[in-house]
């Protein structure tokens, strides 16, 4: 039929079509056009350069955070079966967790003053580096003491928080700080994702393997300290020694600073007593095994993670660091309340991930105010004391949590944790208020 021959060709026909035609060439890029593209390219890169700049020494810091975290994560759900297995009892258990804080409540404030007056570098590379050997020595104790005894030597070289913290510090302007100190925090998160995953799965009572896994990771992370980090501070030959003495009097003057430091107490007494009989807990009231309890490690680690790197930022900016480290606070504190009321298993998960969700900002908000309330050449040293009055909480709070287990029930630890949190929420309110005086 005809009307078929006047139908329009396909597509494809009509490109061919149109391709086989001989088009004009485009005429070239005018020198106004040719200037704005070379404008704009330099301005990229111009703008790539300045955020390498200013986040690559952060980032490379939280690679190193992040590596030696997954080592120290791995063995943290593993020790109390760890030391079960070295025929503990449980009062032996939560000392291992007391010993460690020991050895950290005398390095944390020596080597926060000794980054500034040395540097944060070498701090960092001693600090990693003996991790690697007490890692590797835990992994062939013989007995419960000995692991007591090397556990306390590892707290020491564990003993470098505060002079990350200063690192960080000193590499930020002070309104990146608070963000900039939960990514920071994001990295332990990230740590304790993979860690306690990797160490709690390890099948039978095979504890050498993941013990070995971190010391490996604590090698890695000290040669990342050796060829990625720079140096954020000079060296000040004419600094005085190390003084905890003089840091402390320092600080018992500033009525926010001692506030903040004061909280610092008492909230880690709640989470060291929590840290170092949860696994024993779990095990009595519901027959979980370091597989149940290294499963639950992960979704902590998300959910703060999530908190500290999309949270806390604009929550930080909203209501200021005191209100956030007040919220904090009462959430962790309800989390305990509502755990040692709870009769179903089903409900333990989301009960932690509630008090994670608080957890997630203490840590953070508390190492922000400090570090904006202290001169620079002081932030290492305060940093350090506040690390040392944590572990003084540490020391104290996995005994006090063990002795409460064994005298009252598995349930005891759980109330000490909330009503410790209540005078360390008030002490967050007091230094907001302070702080709005003095301003």
């Amino acid at each position: 039929m005809p009307e078929l021959n006047t139908l329009p060709k396909p597509a494809d026909s009509e490109v061919d079509a149109g391709a086989a035609l001989d088009l004009p060439p485009r005429p070239p890029a005018s020198e106004e056009e040719r200037n704005e593209r070379t404008f704009f390219r330099a301005r990229l890169l111009r703008e790539i350069r300045h955020f390498i700049s200013d986040n690559g020494p952060l980032a490379a810091m939280l690679a190193v955070v992040f590596v030696n975290l997954i080592g120290f994560g791995i063995i943290v759900p593993l020790m109390p079966f760890f030391a079960n297995s070295l025929d503990a009892q449980p009062w032996q258990v939560t000392l291992m967790f007391s010993a460690y804080s020991l050895g950290q409540f005398f390095a944390e404030p020596y080597f926060g003053r000794l980054s500034d007056r040395i540097g944060r570098k070498p701090v960092l590379i001693v600090t990693t580096a003996l991790s690697v050997a007490f890692y590797a020595a835990l992994a062939f104790a013989p007995n419960i003491w000995a692991a007591i005894a090397i556990r306390f030597f590892s707290g020491i070289s564990s003993g470098n928080i505060s002079t990350i913290q200063s690192y960080v510090s000193d590499v930020s302007k002070p309104e990146q700080r608070a963000a900039r100190m939960s990514l920071i925090g994001a990295a332990f998160s990230l740590g304790f994702i993979v860690g306690p995953a990797v160490g709690g799965f390890v099948p039978g009572d095979q504890f050498r393997a993941p013990l070995m896994t971190a010391a490996v990771l604590s090698a890695i992370a000290c040669f990342g300290v050796i060829f990625f980090i720079r140096e954020s501070r000079e060296r000040i030959q004419t600094a005085p020694p190390p003084n905890l003495a003089v840091t402390a009097k320092a600080v018992f003057r500033d009525p926010v600073i001692v506030r903040v430091i004061l909280a610092t107490l008492c909230y880690m007494g709640a989470f060291a007593g929590l840290e170092s009989t949860f696994g024993l807990w779990a095990h009595a009231q519901y027959g979980w095994d370091k597989k149940e309890i290294g499963a639950i490690f992960p979704l902590i680690g998300l959910t703060a993670g999530i908190m500290q790197i999309i949270v806390m930022r604009p929550l930080v900016r909203r209501y200021g660091e005191t209100k956030v480290l007040a919220g904090g606070l009462f959430l962790f504190g309800l989390s305990f309340t509502l755990q040692a009321l709870n009769s179903s298993e089903l409900l333990i998960t989301p009960i932690v991930v509630l008090g994670t969700i608080g957890q997630s900002v203490i840590f953070s908000s508390i190492c922000a105010i400090i570090s904006l309330a202290t001169p620079p050449d002081k932030t290492g040293a305060t940093l350090g004391l506040n690390m040392s009055t944590g572990a003084i909480a540490r020391i104290s709070g996995p005994m006090v949590a063990g002795g409460l287990f064994t005298a009252f029930g598995p349930d005891a630890p759980l109330w000490m944790g909330a009503a410790l949190t209540i005078p360390a929420g008030l002490l967050a309110l007091q230094s907001g208020r302070v702080q709005k005086r003095a301003a």
